[in-house]
């Protein structure tokens, strides 16, 4: 894509589009912005140093310019963009911007839950294996960021986002992956048809020759097999699929062979079994050597904010679990323990029903703690399946239970919301989380 003295128009000054700015700007493009927020004092210092102009977000402010690449926190279905579209402007994503210009092969993975966990895995895996790669995306760094330091035998291992997939075209992943699809962000997508059309772009843009490794145990993940042209793989942790990888007992097969042991997966719960089966096999894909995966795995600590152990105190253990920001991954956090849990629970509420956990949480949980905006919605969606405790805030959660809690039980920060009623992102509520449990005494 040559955009040499093209006029391109980026919207969203965060994370991401500031690394499409710095990436269009060494292109030789002519960028302005717009933001619907007012820049913060950093952005506003990032933008004047690349003599970038700012407007707000609005029709009239849009011009004409020869292309738009909108950050993924704005919605592909703007009135803005919209209108854009109408007037022949092309709209892009940050993601499919940076693939007109990232050198390797790409490993895709996305999902409901469990992205974070299986990327960062992903890399880990290729890293002890001797495979050279690089990791970005929805974990941290944009994918823009990623382009100066590709390589053509480097791999690219990228978590995208439904938010993320909805605006790619011609990006494609020589590997894609998708753990599982259960709803969300239908505050965003407003449908769960409209999220799987999101998470089915990652798929759709593969070629012959490339693989696609999906989920066997769900039935959304098995649709996706008639949306590509890859060649596809499965994982199960409850059946044998027809190729790919199993759990069979305390053995993990690749195709009928010992791939891994179950033992050598740190991380609690059966999800982080089939995140770990994903992995392994996505790195056995991109050339890692079977023999060196298992004990690869073995030496993955896990993920910041993601079932993360906090510390024991009086008998009485703390998990934070803050990136569970949808019901799926509170359940798949509940079903991680035993029981004897005290959960807190709630945020931002992304359009969820919340009922899901009545049963769980009659059988695990002695109390759930509920924060946050949606504190009054989960009160009435679980009433009477357990007993119920209108805590307001995050310090006021810790301190209910470090009051009641006895030795054996176990306090999980699992919100099943998003964090931006009371924190910046999942990961500020996390720390707020982590530093509160340190200053019990």
């Amino acid at each position: 894509m040559d955009l040499r003295d093209h006029e391109v128009l980026v919207i969203g000054v965060k994370r991401s589009g500031q690394s499409a700015i710095e990436l269009l700007l060494k292109q030789g493009a002519r960028v302005r912005a717009m933001d619907e927020k007012e820049p913060d004092p950093a952005d506003r210092a990032f933008l004047e140093s690349r003599h970038v102009t700012i407007a707000k977000q609005t029709i009239d402010q849009l011009g004409n310019p020869e292309l738009i690449v909108v950050s993924p926190a704005v919605p592909s279905g703007t009135p803005l963009l919209t209108e854009a579209r109408v007037r022949g402007i092309p709209v892009i994503g940050e993601v499919e911007l940076a693939s007109s210009y990232l050198k390797g092969p790409v490993i895709g993975i996305t999902g409901s839950n469990g992205k974070t966990t299986t990327t960062a895995l992903t890399g880990h895996i290729l890293h002890e294996c001797g495979v050279d790669c690089q990791v970005g995306g929805n974990i941290g760094t944009a994918v823009t960021s990623l382009v100066e330091s590709s390589s053509e035998h480097r791999w690219n291992v990228l978590e995208l986002s439904s938010f993320q997939l909805e605006t790619i075209y011609r990006f494609r992943a020589q590997i894609g992956a998708c753990l599982n699809v259960t709803p969300d962000h239908l505050d965003r997508h407003h449908t769960f048809e409209a999220y799987m059309r999101a998470k089915a772009r990652l798929f759709e843009t593969q070629q012959t020759g490339d693989s696609a490794i999906l989920n066997f145990d769900a039935e959304s993940c098995r649709s996706l097999a008639g949306r590509t042209k890859a060649e596809v793989f499965w994982f199960s942790s409850s059946q044998k699929p027809p190729s790919g990888v199993w759990l069979d007992g305390s053995d993990i097969l690749l195709n009928g062979k010992q791939f891994m042991r179950r033992s050598q997966i740190r991380l609690r719960g059966m999800h982080n079994v089939e995140n770990a089966m994903a992995a392994g096999l996505m790195a056995y894909l991109a050339g890692a050597p079977l023999t060196g995966i298992g004990e690869a795995v073995s030496t993955f600590p896990g993920v910041e904010h993601r079932l993360e152990f906090v510390r024991t105190l009086n008998g009485v253990e703390y998990y934070n679990d803050s990136k569970a920001t949808n019901v799926d991954a509170s359940l798949k956090a509940i079903e991680a323990f035993p029981g004897h849990l005290w959960i807190i629970l709630g945020g931002k509420d992304k359009g969820s029903d919340y009922r899901p956990l009545r049963e769980p949480l009659h059988r695990k949980a002695k109390a759930a703690l509920l924060i946050g905006k949606a504190a009054e919605k989960i009160e009435s969606e679980l009433n009477g399946a357990v007993p119920l405790a209108a805590c307001g805030t995050m310090a006021e959660a810790v301190g209910h239970a470090r009051a009641r809690a006895e030795s054996g039980d176990v306090v999980l920060l699992a919100p099943a919301c998003a964090s931006f009623d009371q924190f910046k992102n999942f990961e500020h509520r996390g720390k707020v989380f982590k530093q509160l449990v340190a200053e019990l005494i």
